[in-house]
Order: structure tokens, then sequence, then C-alpha cells
């Protein structure tokens, strides 16, 4: 009965996208099952096979190496405060090795190696999914640099494009993460959901902006922007701008998270004041505990499960993962899976934010009333492809 309930969920989210689609006539049914195979395909493998599990191992592996990597700079600056045995605090174990991660990243990039992988995925998930070059490009790129990185990157190309193909840019940023963060969430939870979320997340918002924006390109137009050789700058100049934009990274999310948390805090104590039972992450419960139950969560979790969803859409996914991590030992496989798995992007009422203000800073004023007008499809599709993912993967986990 779950599993039936699960692919249930599945359903609704596609039925949900398709009455949120701009122009239903054009939407290309043969490649959104090309991708929804794809999806399944993606999940079996690296599930189901050993080969799957031998490259998300080796992946951990490589992330936990970066970790280590960064805690010997870590170490030197805070002495003591780092202990040899035991866990540090979340501030020092968690966002501090975001500095390093960012940098080497960054390393990658300046010699062409990230773009490579980037070019190589891209071109392929353009073939497998008939989607443009460009929005799979995108897609790619979100995959490992962020939302505003790439919509920055990309505006050369934005800027000659229509509104519609503008649009479609912000709502693949929504599903996003960044490489620089993911040390961090494999910290908090199971390493396999994070990295079988990003693969998920990027096919996934394709397929959604394929049905809720859909539109078809010209040969002429199916292109992409590449930088010049002048645009590159100076190694040392890369790796100081990165080390800066990793220890801002760092500062932004932990004065998050400690405002966010203060946050619900206060409101859940006024709230009390009304009934000791009202809070805060009742509220959210209620919203999304439709979608938690069509996710083939057990009733005892639903409601638990309906809270961290709710609570990542209002402050963000550090904030939901850091509540969650406690409680993963009572939770059952499934529900572990999907909630984790639903976690993983930058889908929340932030990142609608910052994408907007990205695009007033890059583009002219057109181009932002159109993207201002379409807000609530940002936040719909960035919901819908983290349920899609969720509930993909929740049928391979019982």
């Amino acid at each position: 009965m779950p599993v039936v309930i699960n692919v249930v969920g599945i359903v609704v989210v596609f039925v949900l996208a398709y009455f949120s689609s701009l122009d239903r006539k054009k939407i290309d049914l043969k490649s959104i099952i090309i991708m929804l195979v794809l999806q399944f395909l993606i999940t079996w493998i690296m599930l189901s096979t050993a080969v799957g599990e031998q490259v998300i191992q080796a992946v951990a592996r490589f992330f936990l190496w970066l970790i280590d990597c960064s805690m010997a700079g870590i170490r030197f600056v805070f002495g003591n405060l780092v202990p040899k045995t035991g866990q540090a605090p979340f501030f020092i174990s968690v966002l501090m090795p975001i500095i390093f991660i960012v940098v080497f990243f960054d390393i990658l990039t300046f010699f062409g190696i990230l773009p490579a992988i980037i070019n190589t995925v891209g071109w392929l998930l353009s073939k497998l999914t008939r989607t443009p070059r460009f929005e799979s490009f995108f897609a790619t790129q979100v995959m490992f640099l962020g939302n505003n990185e790439v919509l920055a990157i990309t505006r050369d190309q934005l800027v000659r494009m229509d509104n519609k193909r503008l649009l479609t840019a912000c709502m693949l940023g929504m599903s996003c993460i960044s490489v620089g963060v993911l040390g961090g969430y494999m910290q908090l939870i199971n390493p396999t959901y994070v990295l079988i979320a990003i693969p998920l997340n990027a096919v996934g918002a394709l397929m959604m902006t394929s049905i809720i924006n859909p539109y078809k390109v010209t040969k002429q137009e199916d292109i992409v922007y590449k930088p010049s050789a002048e645009e590159k700058r100076n190694f040392f100049d890369v790796i100081t701008t990165s080390m800066l934009t990793g220890g801002k990274m760092a500062l932004i999310i932990a004065a998050a998270l400690m405002g966010f948390t203060a946050l619900i805090e206060c409101f859940n104590s006024i709230l009390n004041l009304i009934d000791h039972r009202v809070s805060l992450e009742n509220a959210f419960a209620l919203l999304f505990s439709p979608f938690a139950y069509l996710m083939g969560v057990p009733p005892l979790h639903v409601f638990t499960v309906a809270q961290f969803m709710g609570e990542k859409l209002a402050t963000n996914e550090f904030v939901a993962m850091a509540r969650l991590n406690p409680i993963l030992p009572r939770l059952d496989k499934h529900t572990e899976a999907v909630i984790s798995s639903f976690l993983v992007s930058f889908c929340n009422f932030t990142t609608v934010g910052i994408i907007l203000g990205s695009v007033k800073a890059l583009f002219n004023q057109d181009k932002t009333a159109y993207i201002a007008a379409h807000t609530w499809r940002l936040l719909a599709s960035g919901l819908l492809v983290s349920f899609l993912t969720a509930m993909v993967v929740g049928l391979f986990v019982w």
C-alpha cells in the first residue's frame, strides 16, 4: 500500500505542474517521459547496483578527504577549540570546511577540469532529454556552482534571450545546491541521499520547467556561451577570492542558522502563550502533511516529516538538517530517505529573494518585472522538484 501511495504522489506532482503551466499545448510529452525514465534509471543504478554503491562511496570518501584537509587549517586557527576526539562544535566541523572546499573547486574551474565535466554532462543531458543545449548546460552548472553564480556567468547569453528562457534559468536555480556546502550536508544526513539528490534535482528541474514553462528554440538560438581567454583571472587572485567567498558563505550560513533558530524559538514562545500545543513547526506540518503522506511516509512520522519540510521552506536546508540529525536513528529507512532527499536543495523563500535580487542587478527592468510577476512559479517549480526527487528515491528504499 505505501508503494501505491508513493506512485500516486508522483502523479500528483505532475498534475500540479501541468496546472501551473504557462502553455500546456507546447509540453513535449515524449521528453517528459524520457526524463522520468532517466530519473528512475539513475536512482536504480545508485541505490541498487554494486557500481552505484561504489561510486557513492568513492565520492563520499573524496569529500571526507576534503574535510580532513580543511581541518588542518581550522586547527591552526582555532587550536584547542578543535577536540582531538569527538565532535567539534557545528561552526567548526560543518561550516569552516566550506572555505577550503570552495577554493578546491575554484582551482578545478581555473584549470578547466570542472568546466570539462560540466560541458560533458550538459551535452549528454541535452541529447538524452531533448531539451535545448543552454538549458541543459545551465541545469548542469547549477548542480555544482549555485544559482546567482550561474546567472552571473551566463548573463551575456541570457541578456540576448527572451524572457521565457530567463524564467526557466531562474526556476532551474531554485533546485540547485553548491559544491561548497556538500561536505556540511554529508555530516548531517546520509551522504548517499545527498549525492543521489544532485542529479535527480537537475533532471527533475528540467522536467518541471519543460511542463511549467514550455517553448521551442531554433537551431540558431540553441547555443552555449563560452568565456574568452581574456576573461580568465590570475591564479592567486582566484584562490584569494575563493577563500574570501568561502569565508563569507560560512559566516552567512552561521548568521542565518542563529537568527532563524532564535526566531523560531521566539515565535514558539509567543504561540505557546495561546496554547502549549501551538508552534510554528506544527503550522508548517499541517500545510505539508498531505505531501508527506503522498511520499509513502508511515502515519506515525507524517507530522514530523512535514515539520522539517516546512522549516526548510521558511528558513533553509541547514536549519532543517541540523534539527533532523538527532532523530535520524528513530526513523525507518524509507522516511529517512525521502526527507533527506527532499532537503538537498536551496529551495526556500530566501532563495527566491536572492534570485530576484540577482536578476535586478544583472538585467533590465523589463526582464526583472517579468521574473517578479512569476515569483510563485519559481517557488512552485522548486518545491515540485524536491517532492519528485524524494518520491522517486522513496520508491527504491523500504
